[in-house]
This record gives structure tokens, C-alpha cells and sequence, in this order.
């Protein structure tokens, strides 16, 4: 976050934020989005997820993707018991699950993986076995000093998965490339997914593989948009906008089978579990 955080007037700003909580919880939805906009106001950056808030209950249009200072501030709040929350409270096994997919298909190890959004590295561990070299990349610093931890990964980063894939390069300047990148639990962060899945193509070797993860509602609910924020603050994506793009971008698809993404109030959230492999 950037340090015009600092003339932020914390106080107010958790006033306004809270009082548009209650107000929609009270079903206030017209009360809620005047407190909302008012914490947006206070707080353009974004950091308690207002615009995600306000897309949710149909105040306003789905941004492309959730604000970044958003995401880095719960990460980075939450990462004490990340895994916890994560694992044994929601039920998230996303990574195990990956990895049978990945040994179903046949494919690999991969000499290089680079996984985005990678959390405290629950999917480096699921494929520590299965590639030479992993990188992570994650939002959140407080989430990537865990991921350290790990000793998993030979490189980290602290940085936004898009931005990633479009700006790094290694100290020489060159783009390095990986012939496997995993994303999973990012693209619910995401929304529109174009710049991500053109990224990925970019970044692989000839004949690489792109797998991620999303969360899905029936078409008949998603209003004929290709992604939309849920009910739960997360963004969904359709499974015709997700073949779409993949196919735009030159992937063929391996694999697009139904998933259960997480636990939420203890019911299972549905999603997509995606294998795509470059065809060139």
C-alpha cells in the first residue's frame, strides 16, 4: 500500500465501513451503499474491499479484478492462521487435488513451475516432488515470509500475479519462462481473466501448461456475464468465458472438471479445476 495511507482518517473510516456492514445485514441495501461510498471517499485505495461490497449487492458495476491494497490487507491480516482458516475450517485442498490431476494426465515433472498467488505455499508443497525449480508469487508479504518457511521454493516474490507475468525479468534483463504455472484460489480474486491467461501464454515454454482453479455459479444465474462478484465477495467466471479465452490465447484444454473450490458456512462452494496446455 502506498503511503497515502497514512492521511487516512482511520477512525471515520472504520465508522463508515462498519456502519455499511451492519446496514446491509440489516438489509438496509440503500443505507449500506450511502455508508460504502462514503468509506470509499475516506479510503480510494480501497483496503477494506468496498467496491467488491457494493458489486455484491448490485450498487455497482463488477470491477475487472478486487483492489489490490484490498488483498494485500487481508492477506497480510490473516496470515497467522492462513493455513487454519484455509485448510480446517473452509476444507481447501485445491492443490492436492491439482496434483492428481497432474498425475492422472501423465504429465511431468516440470523442470520449472512458477506458482501465483501462492499463499503460504500449500501447492509448492503438493509438487515439491514433481518439478526442479519453483518460484511463488504473492501479495502479501506477510504471506510470502511463511512461504519461506516452507523452503520449498527456490525464489519469491512479493507482487500481483498479473503484473508478474506482463513486468518481471530476471537481474539480466531476460523473461524468464516456466513450463508449468499453477494458479489456484487467484482467478476468484481476479474477475476479468484475459490479461491473466495472455500472460501465462506468454510466459511458457513451447508446449507448457497453465492449471487454475475458480469458483462457478450456473449460467442461469451468472445474468449473461462472463464473470460477476458472488454473493460472498468473490468474483465467479462462466465455463463458456473460461473456454473462450483459453481458446483465443492458443491452449488446448485437458482437463475442465467440476470442483468443490471450499467450505462456506459449511456449505461446499462449486468451482472449476482447469488443465490447459499451449498448443505451439
Amino acid at each position: 500500500m502506498s503511503d497515502s495511507h497514512t492521511d487516512i482518517d482511520d477512525e471515520a473510516l472504520a465508522e463508515a465501513y462498519n456502519r455499511g456492514l451492519d446496514l446491509e445485514k440489516a438489509g438496509d441495501f440503500d443505507g449500506a451503499e450511502a455508508a460504502y461510498r462514503e468509506a470509499l471517499a475516506l479510503d480510494p485505495e480501497d483496503t477494506g474491499g468496498v467496491t467488491i461490497r457494493l458489486a455484491a449487492m448490485g450498487r455497482a458495476p463488477s470491477p475487472d479484478s478486487m483492489p489490490e491494497a484490498y488483498v494485500a490487507t487481508l492477506f497480510d491480516q490473516h496470515a497467522d492462521v492462513f493455513d487454519e482458516i484455509l485448510v480446517d475450517q473452509l476444507g481447501y485442498c485445491v492443490p492436492l487435488i491439482l496434483r492428481e490431476a497432474v498425475r492422472e494426465l501423465g504429465i511431468g515433472p516440470f523442470q520449472r513451475l512458477l506458482d501465483l498467488g501462492c499463499g503460504t505455499g500449500l501447492t509448492g508443497v503438493a509438487f515439491e516432488d514433481h518439478a526442479e525449480h519453483l518460484t511463488g508469487v504473492d501479495l502479501s508479504e506477510r504471506i510470502i515470509e511463511l512461504a519461506f518457511d516452507r523452503e520449498v521454493y527456490e525464489d519469491l516474490y512479493v507482487g500481483e500475479a498479473v503484473s508478474f507475468l506482463e513486468e518481471f525479468e530476471d537481474e539480466d534483463d531476460t523473461l524468464p519462462s516456466w513450463d508449468f504455472i499453477a494458479a489456484t484460489d487467484v482467478f476468484p480474486y481476479l474477475g476479468a481473466i484475459e490479461r491473466m491467461v495472455k500472460g501465462a501464454a506468454d510466459r511458457l515454454t513451447s508446449k507448457g501448461y497453465f492449471a487454475f482453479s475458480t469458483e462457478t455459479l450456473p449460467d442461469s444465474q451468472m445474468d449473461g456475464r462472463d464473470y460477476k462478484v458472488g454473493r460472498k465477495q468473490r468474483f465467479v467466471q462462466s465455463e463458456t468465458y473460461l473456454r473462450r479465452v483459453l481458446g483465443e490465447e492458443g491452449f488446448e484444454i485437458l482437463q475442465l472438471n467440476p470442483i468443490t473450490v471450499r467450505l462456506e458456512d459449511g456449505e461446499p462452494v462449486s468451482g472449476h479445476l482447469v488443465i490447459a496446455r499451449k498448443t505451439s
